[in-house]
């Protein structure tokens, strides 16, 4: 399917889209960070060669986007390489960052490099973001390295976890969407991995999720009235789908069957399917969040079979999820838009990769249950 690169996600025969975590090092120590990223590098972390056979192993199974992520991926000095590598191999770099280390010069070896999208992470205002951040500064730096970015020609998004000691801040950020014309935002919910599985006690309950939700909807909707057009996600919580379509079924609006389509075709989460994450030291995982399960390295044979392969009994699984999900997921009408959601974040808390994801706020009578 011939789709533009902000719709691959739609794609019905889509490869997986890869995070490659570059580099375990990081200049700040944030909070709910998943990679549990430190300050120093790791000499087993993957060489620029090493990196440069992951990239041909990529573009030849056929995988649309390579999301250099971290620690903080500009601590790396070949990132504009390994960048560019993907790109002359046909895949669509994308980079995620906390901004601070972006200048006017390395915003534009980014672009020259072929880089499409730079996703900034800010967690909410000043003294909130450097709260999250550990580091007094770093809200003006990553504002800077966004300016910077967007002077390079760049496309700037920015990355928001939820949770609730930020919550109150969704609000700033939508204005600061709109003050500094970024192109983007995405709302994460909160995934219990890393550090961040520190934080679940200031997880939302499920009202307050809904509640936040609807702010997004209310807040965008509000914004493409005015004719600012935005780019606004909510990720990680894939009963967002089924909720925003329940609420536009509600709301008689007439994209709802539109919108359902898009679901299906999507099919919410796709650890291990749609999805999937190399380490900075060449573990593969289904997902950048979920690292209790290693399919194999890449130092004993390619990305490209150690994701074909269905011995694995985990791989296996993750692509019937329907008959493996338990729970309130297994008799959910939405489990084709949703996906089962987090696995990571039901093993977390239940200790059983199928259970049901506690973060899942519809009631039971939306899903069929009731």
């Amino acid at each position: 399917m011939n789709l533009p690169s902000h719709l691959l996600q739609f794609a019905c025969d889509k490869k997986p889209v890869v995070v490659w975590n570059i580099t375990r090092a990081c200049n700040l120590n944030c909070i709910h960070c998943y990679a549990r990223a430190v300050h120093l590098s790791d000499d087993r972390e993957l060489t620029t060669e090493q990196g440069l056979d992951l990239l041909d192993d990529l573009a030849g199974f056929g995988v649309p986007v390579v999301l250099f992520s971290g620690g903080e991926p500009l601590v790396r000095p070949d990132l504009t390489d390994l960048a560019r590598h993907a790109v002359d191999r046909g895949i669509r770099a994308v980079i995620s960052t906390n901004g601070t280390l972006i200048d006017e010069e390395k915003a534009v070896l980014l672009k020259d490099a072929g880089v499409s999208y730079v996703g900034i992470s800010l967690d909410g205002l000043e003294k909130v973001n450097d709260y999250f951040r550990g580091m007094e500064g770093s809200f003006q730096a990553a504002l800077s390295g966004i300016k910077d970015c967007q002077r390079a020609g760049l496309k700037v998004g920015l990355r928001f976890t939820i949770n609730k000691l930020n919550v109150d801040q969704v609000p700033g950020i939508f204005d600061l969407v709109e003050e500094l014309d970024i192109d983007r935002v995405c709302f994460y919910h909160l995934v219990y991995s890393g550090r961040g599985s520190d934080l679940i006690d200031q997880d939302l309950s499920h009202g307050e999720t809904r509640q936040v939700v609807d702010l997004i909807i209310e807040r965008t909707k509000d914004m493409y009235a005015r004719g600012v057009r935005k780019e606004v996600l909510t990720v990680d919580n894939h009963a967002d789908g089924p909720y925003l379509y329940l609420r536009m079924l509600r709301e008689n609006n007439p994209r709802a069957d539109e919108v359902l389509e898009l679901l299906k075709m999507n099919g919410g989460n796709s650890s291990g399917q749609g999805i999937g994450c190399v380490s900075w030291d060449g573990l593969v995982y289904p997902d950048q969040f979920w690292r209790q399960h290693s399919f194999d390295t890449i130092l004993s044979r390619p990305f490209s079979q150690i994701w074909s392969d269905l011995t694995n009994p985990l791989m296996a699984q993750l692509r019937n999820k329907r008959s493996n999900v338990k729970g309130r997921c297994a008799g959910c009408r939405w489990l084709d838009l949703c996906g089962g959601n987090f696995r990571a974040r039901a093993e977390a808390v239940s200790g059983d990769v199928w259970g049901e994801d506690p973060a899942c706020y519809l009631a039971d009578k939306e899903i069929g249950l009731g």
